[in-house]
């Protein structure tokens, strides 16, 4: 454990959700753990920790106790910003590599000797502003273009190594787990497709066929099938009910409320997002044989795919999956921007990558992105 400090006036974390906005400071105690983190909330010296879970677990986290803390019961009011131009800079991979890597996983997942049933593949797309800009300032952007006003920012230089300095910013839609006293409510999103929001009937179309999608549903069960089971493991009164139509800016999803109870002095929800932490919705089934394959065809995520929140010494608090997001460089010039999707058997390279590019507008679209250049081929 070290201590940090900082001289910002702007939170070193927030998390916006329509019904609550926690903000904090940078000062106070870092764990390089999740472990040392619980142990530390259940010891009751400290009263909340705040920050964000990487992709890979063990990997170094970004989590502290701050000094202070606000907690508001109502969404993050962004302030009025106007950013200078963000100009396309790369595409990492290249569409065609990603497109590729989609193959050679489809490849994989055919194999009956292979354990693989489902792998989530990302790509990046890096931009660059022609000023620096402030984290504070994208995160009131993705606010405001949110009708859920869901929005967070988290400083990432407690994790060390490439992180001082750096920022995660975005706007998730999908809740890993939340605990308010005995209750929780953990909502994995799976299966998606690109909404067509200047043609009402399109996007009625669009989310009429997701909803109906056998491959989209096959997906989406990997991922309610394992969020239940470890929450049987650790809660009762276990609740999954059908996959519901989720909407959201750019994008319709499949989602699944999923509902349980815990005693009061039960899992707090840092353990649980631990438990629950990487889902199939972000990694893939098994979860070991997945993450084998992203790390050898994507190489390291960083916080990208991770989780986002917070937890206090009571238990309660919500952490959020890491997507729609980006990481933006110390010096406030570069942002690299992480999209993904899920591939089972029956996926389609082409239909893959533009999936990507669907998810990507959601945080390049508020900075003047308007799409990206390829998307077939």
């Amino acid at each position: 454990m070290i201590t940090i400090s900082t001289d910002s006036s702007d939170p070193a974390f927030l998390l916006s959700r329509p019904q609550r906005t926690v903000s904090a400071s940078a000062g106070g105690t870092v764990f390089r753990s999740a472990h040392d983190a619980i142990t530390a909330l259940r010891s009751g010296r400290i009263s909340h920790i705040v920050g964000a879970l990487p992709f890979t677990p063990g990997a170094p986290t970004a989590l502290w106790a701050p000094d202070s803390v606000t907690i508001t019961e109502a969404p993050h009011q962004p302030a009025a910003t106007t950013l200078p131009g963000f100009e396309l800079d790369a595409e990492l991979p290249a569409p065609e590599e990603h497109r590729q890597r989609v193959a050679t996983a489809v490849e994989l997942l055919g194999d009956p000797a292979h354990p693989l049933r489902k792998v989530v593949l990302a790509r990046s797309v890096r931009a660059r502003s022609s000023k620096p800009v402030r984290a504070m300032d994208i995160l009131d952007l993705m606010v405001a273009s949110d009708p859920m006003s869901n929005g967070f920012l988290v400083d990432l230089s407690v994790a060390g190594g490439r992180f001082p300095g750096r920022h995660l910013v975005g706007s998730s839609p999908e809740i890993l787990v939340r605990r308010n006293g005995s209750q929780i409510l953990s909502h994995p999103l799976a299966g998606s497709a690109r909404r067509i929001l200047d043609d009402s009937d399109a996007d009625r179309t669009a989310a009429d066929a997701l909803l109906a999608s056998t491959k989209d549903h096959a997906e989406h069960r990997f991922v309610t099938d394992q969020v239940s089971a470890v929450l049987r493991d650790r809660c009762a009164d276990v609740h999954t009910p059908a996959p519901e139509l989720t909407a959201t800016p750019a994008m319709w999803h499949l989602g699944t409320p999923i509902s349980a109870t815990v005693p009061l002095a039960g899992p707090s929800a840092l353990e649980l997002a631990v438990a629950l932490h990487p889902t199939p919705a972000i990694c893939g089934t098994p979860t070991a044989a997945a993450a084998r394959v992203i790390a050898e065809l994507e190489g390291e995520r960083g916080f990208y795919a991770g989780a986002v929140g917070w937890c206090d010494a009571d238990g309660n608090g919500e952490w959020m999956v890491s997507i729609r997001c980006a990481e933006l460089s110390a010096d406030g010039i570069t942002l690299l921007a992480h999209a993904g999707g899920g591939i089972v058997a029956a996926s389609d390279p082409t239909a893959e990558l533009a999936e990507t590019t669907g998810k990507f507008q959601r945080i390049l679209g508020p900075l003047g992105i308007s799409d990206l250049p390829v998307t077939v081929g």
